[in-house]
């Protein structure tokens, strides 16, 4: 399948089975996200893997963010989430606005590859997505925001994924003005 092909056939799962990819199979497709454009090469993303118990503790993570009693299921709905982190570095060339970026590029290429391989994706996030309890619980540093999560999965049979709006290309793609 051609990159335009993968790209095309993408889309959100937001219901995914237990089965995911292994960190063994995770780790050559990070190794290829992280090819995203980079202005420096500065690097500044990480991603955690949480499986098990680590859902767990992210589910009361986010009831404290939200001001709840009882922890949230929501990261109990895949068992593998990989959280998308912007690691910024000091830089006088490259802003905060584009290592953010870069990070950004990273996940969204990490769920092409994941669906490109097979299994179902989302990303997720949340207005609890940058709370000090979520920044605690991910062990985040100072220089260091939480983007959200993918949730990631088996593709379960016969569902299919969330629809998509086609996207109108002619409308999108504009002309610089001739005077400004």
């Amino acid at each position: 399948m051609s990159a335009l092909d993968a790209v095309r056939a993408r889309q959100s799962w937001s219901k995914v089975t237990e089965q995911a990819p292994t960190r063994e199979e995770l780790l050559p497709l990070v190794a290829a996200a992280g090819r995203v454009a980079d202005h420096s090469s500065l690097q500044p993303w990480r991603l955690i893997e949480l499986r098990g118990a680590d859902r767990e503790r992210l589910g009361a993570a986010i009831a404290k963010a939200q001001g709840d009693k009882k922890p949230s299921t929501k990261p109990l709905r895949a068992s593998l989430l990989i959280a998308v982190v912007a690691s910024f570095r000091k830089s006088d060339k490259v802003p905060h606005w584009e290592q953010e970026a870069v990070a950004s590029g990273v996940a969204h290429t990490l769920s092409l590859l994941l669906d490109d391989a097979g299994w179902g994706v989302i990303w997720r996030t949340g207005s609890h997505t940058r709370t000090k309890p979520l920044r605690k619980a991910h062990g985040l540093k100072k220089n260091e925001e939480l983007l959200g999560w993918l949730y990631v999965g088996g593709k379960p049979e016969g569902k299919t994924p969330g629809r998509r709006k086609p996207i109108d290309a002619e409308s999108m793609l504009t002309r610089m003005p001739e005077s400004g």
